[in-house]
């Protein structure tokens, strides 16, 4: 789980319920930690991504936001910044400890036809995410993998984690990705550790519309710029386990963040660290699709 990451923490808030499938998910770091992003897909749906350019100003993220809705999701991330603002986390602007400004990258999936049209999270989605954040949470059909698909089969959030000699590195992933995680042709997921029996793939429904969306997240001290490798590295680990991936109707963006715990002597030490946010990422979302229960007709992995 990426709560193995000390210092981070994780809330969900969404609505399963008639007329609603849609949620928020965010990963939480009060204490604040190094942030970057990579995006891939061709529509991506982000907010405050500019800020986490190495050559730009602000260096501390206090919060990722991710959520459904698509564009109008993104609403979610100022609730996250309310429930911060409120606790004086942010980036100080004055002289007085209530003077900040926090700061919440945010992403978007496409989930609206899971819906009724209107029903999408806004602020209060975000702000009650944030006050359910904690190290121990669900996966699966949650938060921002609510109303998520991934091809033909349900998708979900994800989560794992590794370590690397002293440090830890760990990811999450609301899975929700045009490509199939199942090979068409046997039936065989492209992951052997989703399973190792072919299944039948239920008939495409739905949009061609789509996104994944996720954080990976290490103890290391990083820079801006070595967090972007990570972010970059994260891709990989996509690829691996979604094809295809970073479609023209995927939105697919990955945040890192880095808490800087534990020094990094070489760049020996952050290739293994790339390494092993390739790995988690794809086991995110591996750990996203078994995770996910069936919603409507978009049949889960574990129901086939």
């Amino acid at each position: 789980m990426i709560t193995e990451v000390p210092g981070v923490l994780v809330g969900h808030s969404h609505r399963l319920t008639e007329g609603w499938a849609t949620g928020t998910t965010v990963v939480l770091v009060p204490g604040g930690a190094v942030g970057a992003v990579d995006s891939r897909g061709g529509a991506p749906g982000t907010r405050e991504t500019d800020l986490l350019e190495p050559s730009n100003l602000v260096s501390s993220v206090h919060a990722v936001c991710l959520s459904g809705g698509s564009a109008y999701g993104l609403a979610a991330a100022d609730g996250v910044m309310r429930w911060l603002s409120e606790r004086n986390i942010g980036f100080p602007v004055g002289p007085q400890p209530h003077q900040v400004v926090p700061i919440v990258p945010a992403a978007v999936l496409f989930d609206l036809d899971m819906s009724s049209w209107g029903n999408w999270p806004d602020a209060s989605f975000g702000y009650s995410a944030c006050a359910s954040a904690a190290a121990s949470f669900e996966l699966g059909t949650v938060g921002a993998g609510t109303g998520a698909r991934t091809g033909s089969l349900k998708g979900g959030v994800g989560s794992a984690s590794v370590r690397v000699g002293q440090h830890v590195v760990g990811a999450l992933a609301a899975v929700n990705a045009v490509g199939e995680a199942v090979d068409r042709a046997t039936g065989l997921p492209w992951l052997p550790s989703l399973g190792t029996s072919p299944v039948e793939l239920p008939p495409f429904v739905g949009s061609r519309l789509n996104t994944t969306i996720g954080v990976v997240a290490t103890n290391a001290a990083l820079s801006k710029a070595e967090c972007r490798r990570l972010a970059m590295a994260a891709h990989d680990g996509l690829a691996r386990a979604v094809r295809p991936a970073h479609s023209m109707f995927d939105g697919d963006t990955v945040f890192a963040l880095a808490t800087g715990e534990v020094p990094v002597s070489s760049p020996f030490e952050l290739d293994a660290l790339c390494t092993a946010a390739a790995e988690v990422f794809a086991e995110s979302i591996v750990s996203g699709i078994s995770e996910a229960s069936t919603v409507a007709d978009v049949k889960a992995f574990r129901d086939l």
